[in-house]
């Protein structure tokens, strides 16, 4: 499959600093720390702890972007 590519946009160096050390992590990685970080909030959340169980739950939507985001990358073979 082909992709179009625009000459007019380029990578960053940031994003190809960011780019190149995801690639070395495996894909499942990020969908892991999801689930542990919802389970341990649930944990916490019956140990009595909200204010700690609500911090470390908001952490499963930015691990799965995460993993989102590294996908989508390595699909894309981006440079």
């Amino acid at each position: 499959m082909a992709t179009s590519e625009n000459p007019a946009h380029k990578e960053g160096p940031v994003a190809k600093a960011i780019e190149k050390q995801t690639a070395k992590l495996p894909s499942d990685l990020f969908l892991w720390a999801a689930l542990a970080s919802m389970g341990v909030s649930a944990y916490l959340q019956t140990t009595s702890n909200p204010k700690k169980s609500l911090f470390i739950g908001q952490w499963a939507a930015p691990f799965l972007l995460l993993g989102l985001y590294d996908k989508l990358v390595k699909v894309e073979e981006s440079d």
